[in-house]
């Protein structure tokens, strides 16, 4: 499948080989235990352990995450169940680990939890490849790009080889960005980790989370932690997932065309500030992100005056959710700084595009926008 296109690779992604009178993709598995009789050896065990539901979606995110390649796929109940997964199963007391100071919001808990566990944790933003400087004696590097809020970008390429040569494990986020987006595997990265509660499943009604890995040494550590913690997607939010990714390719290219155009008509307004999204070709980080980057993503940032003034924008949206987490085919905004734990502006605006018309989209963001500021 490394010749064929996305959507090709989408639908097809991680189907059995055709079996007369059986369905394309098979329901999902209930099952805690198999039938298991002399030595516990083969495919299905335990529950914990493996499902043949886990298998096939397993199977199709390897094909997006690396077309034609033979990679391992661990899949999790969430996107922070395989972000710790990777950590955990990796760093031990008195190693160091390198993390961005700008990335998702639950990461500052994952540097108080490495901490008191005795391991060192070393910060610096996204941006500017500022974390090459932090990379000496660590164990593992973890790329967010782009970041979460703030869309900021960094050269994942240089960065793996600088943290290769440095004995340095890389894993990167990519859950902004999606397989189809972007491809850390490719770029060099050991580990390719996304929260697929967002754009990959895309329809704000599963929490799943992956870790894919050329490494099957790397690959046998991530599923030991799983099969530890017993961190397991139930089958059928599994099923519902490998169901999703056959819309992955429409969902992001019409999610994307329309964020450009988003980040193209917010430009034009005096009144919005700090806009960010790596597509837009006066954004900082365009040339970045052009050189590694197929897809921009669904998420545009940017900030208005202040906090009234945001949420008088917010309230007034009638096409869009005011709503927490992104990638969906129904756009969602918030104002980030409601969480607390992100350095952002008390008006800074996350804002996910989902899949209605673009015109229609951009014509409520207007209106909002007149209505905040008179």
């Amino acid at each position: 499948m490394s010749t064929m296109g996305d959507g090709t690779r989408a639908v097809r992604a991680g189907l059995p080989e055709p079996e007369q009178f059986e369905p394309t993709l098979p329901g999902p598995v209930f099952a805690a235990h198999f039938h298991l009789s002399g030595d516990p050896v083969g495919p299905y065990t335990y529950g914990r352990e493996t499902n043949p539901t886990w298998t096939h979606l397993e199977r199709a995110i390897g094909e997006l995450e690396a077309p034609g390649e033979d990679v391992g796929t661990t899949v999790f109940a969430s996107g922070m169940a395989a972000i710790t997964a990777v950590l955990l199963s990796q760093v031990r007391s008195g190693d160091a680990v390198v993390l961005p100071d700008d990335g998702y919001q639950a990461l500052p808990l994952v540097r108080d939890q490495l901490a008191a566990y005795g391991v060192e944790v070393r910060t610096a933003p996204t941006g500017g490849d500022a974390q090459l400087d932090l990379l000496p004696g660590a164990k593992l590097l973890w790329i967010e790009s782009p970041s979460n809020p703030g869309l900021d970008v960094c050269d994942i390429r240089r960065l793996v080889e600088a943290a290769h040569a440095a004995g340095v494990l890389v894993a990167v986020d990519n859950t902004l960005a999606t397989p189809i987006g972007q491809r850390p595997l490719e770029l060099g990265a050991d580990f390719s980790v996304a929260s697929d509660t967002k754009g990959m499943t895309g329809h704000g009604d599963i929490l799943l989370g992956h870790v894919t890995c050329r490494d099957p040494r790397l690959t046998a550590d991530v599923r030991r932690w799983r099969k530890v913690v017993g961190a397991i997607p139930g089958p059928m939010e599994a099923w519902l997932a490998h169901r999703s990714l056959a819309t992955l390719h429409l969902r992001i290219d019409r999610q994307c065309g329309s964020a450009l155009a988003l980040a193209e008509a917010l430009a034009a307004r005096t009144e919005v500030t700090g806009l960010r999204y790596p597509g837009l070709p006066t954004d900082p980080s365009y040339t970045v992100a052009a050189r590694q980057m197929r897809r921009f993503g669904s998420v545009v940032s940017f900030e208005l005056s202040d906090r009234e003034t945001a949420e008088r924008f917010l309230s007034a949206l009638r096409l869009v959710d005011d709503a927490t987490s992104f990638g969906g085919v129904r756009s969602t905004a918030e104002r980030r700084g409601r969480w607390g734990g992100d350095a952002v502006a008390e008006g800074f605006i996350r804002f996910s595009v989902g899949a209605e018309d673009a015109e229609d989209l951009l014509a409520d963001v207007e209106q909002a926008l007149d209505a905040a500021v008179r």
